[in-house]
């Protein structure tokens, strides 16, 4: 299976412009960049009902970003 980006995933774009007033370019330079902005990784999760996660946005550093993130998944696993 193909990855898919947590940007591209259905009605994600949209919401992010229409309900955070962010531009579609900004949105494709986080991609090309690898990185969505700290700043906007909560309401991204918030707007998205949990279908685009804090985790998915910055996998690469999300532990050391929201460390009580790191706990609960460990107490769930």
């Amino acid at each position: 299976m193909e990855y898919e980006h947590p940007l591209d995933k259905h009605g994600v774009r949209s919401l992010i412009v229409s309900e955070l007033g962010i531009s579609q370019q900004s949105i494709t330079n986080w991609k090309a960049q690898g990185s969505v902005p700290v700043k906007h990784c909560a309401s991204i999760e918030q707007i998205t009902k949990g279908a685009v996660t804090r985790q998915e946005l910055r996998p690469n550093d999300w532990q050391a970003i929201w460390p009580e993130l790191a706990k609960k998944r460990k107490a769930v696993a």
